[in-house]
């Protein structure tokens, strides 16, 4: 799980990061909310942590612009606001929780947690929708409690994919994945090769056909309700 951290304070910043790595997360620290907008827009994360008295500027300006886009990314706004009108400006802003500093590591780990299982049915490590189960540290996956095994590459898309369910991720950003997974790109792969495709096939022949659905044009994507019928909003990064 990719989590951004936008936070000043090289301290605080310090033992947050250190907390969650240890419990498997990647963790992308930047201080300002340019740095924090250029990596939502570039790069992408799982989920964001949310100082608001950054020193160029308010950070809910960065949960605004996300709420404007129509990004439903889960954010964790940490602040020394503590009150009721802060704490409820900022849920109103689009927050899905909100931390007054200073607090303890530990519930700061259980918030991720349990924002994690609500937005992606995992707890930051695990991750579980109908059935299919995937445990990033270890790259274990089963369906209905079957073990699958899949190459590395067919474990960083599958990934992604479950990571991001219910929005649809573009062709041109499960290339980019393929390739930085051989560490550069290799002759026949990249966007215009069919290398994808042969991965997504095998994923399907291994784990079904009800996950990985195909939207045509765009990308791919693995609903949380198997019945969905209309794609849900492109995942641009």
């Amino acid at each position: 799980m990719k989590i951004l951290l936008a936070e000043d304070d090289f301290d605080l910043a310090t033992g947050i990061r250190v907390a969650l790595q240890t419990q498997g997360m990647e963790v992308v620290w930047v201080r300002r909310v340019e740095e924090a907008r250029r990596i939502l827009e570039t790069e992408g994360c799982d989920l964001l942590l949310l100082d608001l008295g950054l020193p160029d500027g308010d950070g809910l300006d960065v949960l605004d612009r996300l709420r404007r886009d129509g990004k439903r990314l889960p954010v964790l706004i940490l602040s020394a606001r503590d009150g009721l009108h802060d704490r409820l400006q900022g849920l109103d802003s689009g927050a899905d929780d909100y931390m007054v500093k200073p607090f303890v590591l530990a519930e700061l780990l259980a918030r991720v947690r349990a924002l994690a299982r609500r937005s992606y049915g995992g707890d930051g490590a695990t991750f579980e929708v109908r059935g299919l189960w995937l445990h990033e540290p270890t790259q274990r996956v089963r369906v209905d409690g079957v073990p699958v095994s899949l190459s590395r590459s067919e474990f960083r898309l599958l990934s992604l994919l479950v990571r991001r369910a219910d929005r649809v991720v573009a062709r041109r950003v499960l290339e980019q994945l393929m390739v930085a997974g051989t560490q550069g790109a290799v002759q026949g792969q990249g966007p215009g090769s069919n290398v994808l495709d042969v991965h997504v096939s095998n994923l399907r022949r291994k784990i079904g056909d009800g996950y990985i659905r195909t939207v045509r044009g765009i990308g791919y994507v693995i609903y949380l309700d198997a019945q969905q019928q209309q794609p849900p909003p492109l995942e641009h990064t």
